[in-house]
């Protein structure tokens, strides 16, 4: 099982499982909560890998205010929190630098191109992206 993660206040998660080509769980929700899904999935004996978008890697920067700054930094730490945690775990992941454009996918283009049913938001749909 692959786990993408768009980190953040609302962690996005994706599922995906590679030998089946499709999704088991798209969501949002926090960083607590989706540690804990890959937890029990690494507990369960499922090999997993995880991979998030990791926001220090990013060198593209738009127009900025004091709360996109703070935001940003946020992001970066949770970052750090992810990398900690598969190490912790000794959980195989892969820090992905964001790419322009690879993100950011409508309700809808993201249900064409994937066929996903289920209700997503954009932190899920980012996540599922990254995977």
């Amino acid at each position: 099982m692959i786990i993408g993660i768009d980190p953040g206040v609302k962690t996005g998660l994706a599922a995906w499982l590679p030998e089946e080509n499709r999704f088991q769980e798209i969501m949002t929700t926090t960083i607590v909560r989706a540690q804990a899904f890959c937890r029990l999935a690494h507990r369960d004996g499922i090999q997993i890998e995880i991979w998030f978008e990791d926001a220090r890697k990013r060198r593209w920067f738009g127009a900025k205010g004091r709360e996109a700054l703070q935001g940003a930094g946020s992001i970066k730490r949770d970052c750090a929190i992810w990398e900690e945690f598969c190490r912790q775990y000794s959980i195989p992941y892969r820090a992905i630098k964001p790419a322009r454009g690879a993100t950011k996918w409508s309700a809808e283009m993201f249900r064409r191109m994937t066929g996903w049913e289920g209700r997503t938001s954009e932190h899920a749909r980012d996540a599922a992206c990254l995977v």
